[in-house]
């Protein structure tokens, strides 16, 4: 599948979690153990508000602060709707080939398929913060093990990811994904 898809498929899974959250628990734990249910979609809420604007060929250095600092205000979910539907419309529309990130410049495929591999990996970690059940898809997890396995070994060490997790023969594409990402695909709402 190209990235368009990946990424469309990945979103659409994470929007479905985002509707799901239960008011009582915007403040519960999540596997990502710094962060709360909010400070989860806060973060994704960052990564979308981003997208347009390097999308549209903007540098790091000319976004600068603009989206530093509390970004959900009191209506979390429909910061999230706008966020990602912005997101979503500057990927579609782009004719860029290359993204400007903190490290550089890359191919738009390869931001493409890190925003993707962030919504499903992330969309798992809030599926156990709220004791939702989600899985990602077989095809899209094997092709984000395919895309961003060879990247993970730099990623790993500067705090982006734990370790990974070993897991069993049978594992399916989700469980070696997550657990590529540092995740124990076994991880349940009560362990948190």
């Amino acid at each position: 599948m190209d990235f368009l898809d990946a990424h469309a498929e990945a979103l659409r899974g994470f929007d479905e979690l985002v509707h799901r959250i239960g008011r009582d628990q915007w403040a519960d734990p999540t596997p990502c153990t710094e962060w709360t249910v909010r400070d989860l979609l806060g973060h994704l809420v960052y990564e979308q508000l981003w997208a347009p604007d390097l999308l549209d060929g903007a540098t790091v250095e000319q976004v600068g602060d603009r989206y530093d600092g509390e970004q959900l205000g009191d209506h979390p979910v429909r910061r999230w709707e706008t966020a990602s539907r912005a997101a979503r419309q500057a990927f579609e529309n782009t004719s860029r080939e290359t993204v400007h990130v903190s490290f550089g410049e890359i191919p738009l495929e390869d931001y493409g398929w890190q925003m993707t591999g962030d919504l499903a990996v992330h969309g798992w970690d809030l599926a156990v913060a709220i004791g939702a059940d989600y899985r990602v898809g077989d095809a899209l997890a094997e092709d984000l093990l395919a895309e961003l396995g060879p990247q993970v070994s730099g990623w790993q060490g500067g705090g982006i990811f734990a370790a990974p997790v070993e897991t069993g023969p049978d594992a399916t594409p989700s469980d070696r994904l997550v657990a590529l990402l540092g995740r124990d695909p076994g991880l349940t709402r009560a362990r948190l």
